[in-house]
């Protein structure tokens, strides 16, 4: 099956960590983004994809308030 989001197993394969703290842990200090919900992580395939590329993706928390003009 070709899912757009890591399945629990992958992505703890990936972090090395099956605790959700560690696997958050792992994937901010990589600058890689994803959410939680609850309890899952949910992380894009593309985002690790262009993180093992050698890409930076740049994460945003707000508004760009330098684009109002």
């Amino acid at each position: 099956m070709n899912n757009e989001y890591l399945s629990n197993q992958e992505l703890s394969r990936l972090t090395g960590g099956c605790e959700n703290s560690h696997k958050s842990s792992w994937l901010k200090q990589r600058s890689i983004p994803h959410q939680q919900d609850g309890k899952r992580i949910i992380v894009s395939r593309e985002h690790v994809r262009d993180w093992l590329a050698g890409k930076v993706t740049l994460t945003r928390s707000g508004m760009n308030l330098s684009a109002i003009r």
